[in-house]
């Protein structure tokens, strides 16, 4: 670990877990998987967090050279997905108005919705990316990878575990956790705004 920027390390972990909410995806995994036998729960359970890992890992090595063809900078992209943070914030602070959605035959739910959107959506991608954008070499997306690692065994856990979860925790508990991510997100999403605010008044846009 001596190599490792622990620093970004640990900051990415905690961003990227609260952004995917592996805990108040619980009653939705499960919904979605009713109908499934316990081994195909945690067979999807691993193929929704192996999706979610493809997707951010392909956006973390492609996004410098995504982000230098289009012209876009660190700052710009510290407001965008500031602002992406923030709409997740407030769907996970409002109450829930319909039920989750049941799994239709023939249909993979580990790859969407479970995959994508809900852990490997914008928010997440646009985390990474920054992370990465603020990666010092190669320690520092080291760093990011390890911490991308650890925040999807986390995920897969929870969700390879959710009946017990769902048992244990309650609805009621569950909402609590989610409303407390929210509030979390929304910090994140305000600290990147004036990260990237701050660093456009420092050098111009």
């Amino acid at each position: 670990m001596a190599d490792i920027d622990l620093s970004l390390a640990v900051e990415t972990v905690v961003t990227l877990s609260v952004i995917m909410d592996p805990i108040g995806n619980v009653p939705l995994f499960l919904a979605l998987t009713a109908n499934q036998s316990r081994e195909e729960q945690r067979r999807s359970a691993f193929h929704a967090s192996a999706v979610a890992a493809g997707l951010i890992v392909t956006f973390a090595l492609v996004g410098r050279e995504l982000l230098g063809v289009l012209g876009i900078g660190l700052p710009a992209l510290q407001v965008a997905g500031g602002l992406l943070l923030a709409l997740i914030a407030l769907d996970l602070l409002r109450p829930e108005d319909e039920a989750a959605p049941r799994q239709q035959a023939g249909r993979n739910v580990a790859l969407v919705p479970l995959g994508t959107p809900l852990l490997a959506g914008p928010g997440a991608i646009a985390a990474t990316m920054v992370s990465i954008e603020r990666a010092d070499g190669l320690v520092g997306d080291l760093s990011v990878m390890v911490a991308l690692g650890i925040a999807l065994a986390i995920v897969y856990l929870v969700l390879r575990y959710a009946g017990l979860l769902g048992r244990l925790l309650r609805r009621n508990a569950i909402d609590l956790i989610t409303r407390v991510m929210g509030l979390l997100t929304a910090a994140i999403a305000v600290q990147l705004i004036a990260a990237g605010v701050q660093e456009w008044v420092r050098v111009g846009v």
